[in-house]
């Protein structure tokens, strides 16, 4: 650590205001960042993580100001900065990854004309420099086409790849300082692992301090020098990362630390015979003349969950669109209760479109807003159910009140006034709107801590089983397959390659594709990426990009 430090922070404070008052969010925190050092941001979702990655920068959200305390930058006082200073630093010294790069980049441009922006503006390249250097971050990253993938719109790429993206956009003007808010929750284990060993050798090579924000306890383990972990605005405890992850002081990191318990009980076969609630068969599908998937098959019964499996880019969200209709399939066909679904969703009923409803993985793109919580409730209950007046405010109270929320509290609340899990669970609220039979969730605990996460999946298991849904869970993270999926459909290059009962699925021996998925979940061990990349043959930590796997 160098003697001289790059960030220093000094009885930080910082307020939301909410309902006419100015409420603590941050309550008088240190924080101190040299040159080449990671420090690791941990805690519950309103722990103050993000905000305070934020105040590092000497910025704060709309409805955030700093009331008290100090933040340095290089020797220079971010908080009496003039706006021209400012300027001068934000995107060419100082970095930012924040975790919805699908609410970050700018839908009406291209991604290679939002990563030169910052070079070009800040002198730092030309334009042929900068492309040409983006494109070699976009390899680094194992974006695929390189060459390319810069030349497409934000909705023309995965989640995943627009994450990528993001973190090679930030890395452009080779900061002194990046902030990485929850930069790997969008991205498989495999691809995950690849952007983890890509961030860790920027780092390395060009002295880079970074903070890490994240909730998954087992990536800041492989990415941070120090964590310190947060509660309420509050500094819980600081420490080297192996020091933390070895004894805590602490009840509270005790608890973080540990394994959470919730797994549903196996079910019995689905019995032979039974007519599935949504059964895809043969379906082949294309983006413009560019196919995409490839004879995929699979039932979803009544009351059960099938968890759909695979790497950025495997089919799993483009298998959903066919489902819904988004996107017809060139060939096969997808059967609602037996009966042939109009592949156009267009020409479906309205009950057809009832019946298959979703809940999206960011409930900060996905709900409205300018809406109401109450408001965003009530527009499928009276489109799909008819309902008005009394009645629909009735309706909505029983929603609210089935996802656990109280309905006079939470009514007139708008989305930024609710947390994370509270916004997925007005998601949920807004699928059940519908009284659906089936529910596609499209990998929506990735973005919430183990906690909040956890508290999800309880209430899925419990609404499946009170109101006999067919869930479609779409994720990358095994063990969230473990806790609530009843079959396991593994995907590659639009294909299936594997699937079966949950039991079956993580006994060996596996299909390649799914063993190399199992071995890729991060561990509690500050050595197992370094361990890992070295086992696959990867002597440079940032060159994940490797055949063998």
């Amino acid at each position: 650590m160098s003697e001289s430090p790059l960030v220093k922070i000094r009885g930080i404070k910082l307020e939301g205001r909410s309902d006419e008052k100015w409420n603590p969010i941050i309550n008088g925190i240190d924080l101190t960042l040299a040159r080449g050092e990671v420090l690791g941001l941990i805690g519950e979702s309103g722990a103050g993580k993000s905000t305070l990655g934020l105040a590092a920068m000497g910025y704060t959200r709309d409805g955030v100001r700093i009331s008290d305390g100090t933040v340095e930058f290089d020797g220079i006082d971010l908080l009496k900065a003039s706006a021209a200073v400012k300027r001068g630093l934000l995107g060419k010294r100082i970095a930012y990854v924040a975790q919805s790069a699908a609410a970050s980049f700018n839908p009406a441009h291209k991604l290679m004309d939002q990563h030169v922006e910052g070079p070009v503006q800040h002198g730092v390249m030309s334009r042929s420099e900068s492309e040409a250097d983006a494109i070699e971050l976009y390899r680094k990253l194992r974006l695929p086409n390189p060459e390319e993938i810069g030349f497409r719109y934000p909705h023309q790429v995965s989640g995943g790849q627009l994450q990528r993206a993001m973190t090679a956009m930030a890395m452009s003007c080779r900061p002194d300082l990046i902030i990485f808010d929850e930069p790997t929750t969008a991205l498989d284990v495999t691809t995950q692992i690849e952007v983890l060993a890509s961030i860790r050798d920027i780092v390395e090579q060009f002295n880079t301090a970074a903070i890490y924000i994240t909730h998954d306890l087992a990536v800041v383990a492989q990415m941070a020098d120090r964590i310190k972990v947060l509660l309420k605005g509050d500094e819980v405890e600081t420490a080297d990362t192996r020091t933390m992850l070895s004894a805590p002081t602490q009840d509270y990191t005790k608890s973080l630390w540990a394994v959470r318990s919730f797994e549903r009980p196996n079910k019995p076969a689905v019995q032979t015979g039974s007519v599935p609630v949504i059964s895809v068969q043969n379906v082949d599908a294309a983006y413009g003349k560019v196919p995409v998937l490839y004879d995929v098959s699979f039932d979803m019964h009544s009351g059960r969950t099938v968890a759909v499996v695979g790497e950025s880019g495997s089919g799993k969200s483009t298998t959903a669109r066919c489902i819904t209709g988004l996107l017809p399939p060139t060939a096969g066909q997808i059967l609602l209760d037996g009966e042939v679904l109009p592949p156009d969703y267009r020409k479906r009923s309205k009950d057809q479109l009832r019946q298959v409803q979703m809940i999206y993985q960011m409930a900060d793109t996905a709900l409205n807003p300018r809406m109401s919580i109450g408001q965003i409730i009530a527009r499928p209950v009276q489109f799909y159910l008819g309902l008005t007046g009394a009645e629909k405010r009735r309706k909505v109270d029983a929603l609210l009140e089935q996802i656990e929320l109280e309905p006079s509290e939470y009514y007139n609340r708008l989305p930024s006034e609710l947390s994370g899990g509270q916004k997925q669970r007005i998601g949920i609220a807004r699928a059940l709107a519908a009284e659906p039979k089936f529910i596609i969730c499209d990998e929506v605990t990735s973005a919430l801590d183990q906690l909040v996460a956890e508290g999800i999946l309880r209430l899925l298991a419990r609404l499946q089983d009170e109101l006999s849904l067919s869930y479609m869970f779409i994720t990358h993270d095994l063990a969230t397959v473990k806790a609530i999926a009843d079959e396991v459909v593994v995907m590659k290059d639009g294909r299936v390659v594997e699937q079966g009962g949950k039991v079956e699925m993580f006994k060996p021996p596996h299909h390649a594709y799914t063993d190399l998925l199992l071995s890729s979940v991060p561990e509690m061990d500050p050595d197992w990426l370094t361990n890992l990349l070295a086992q696959r043959g990867v002597d440079n930590i940032g060159d994940a990009a490797v055949d063998k796997m």
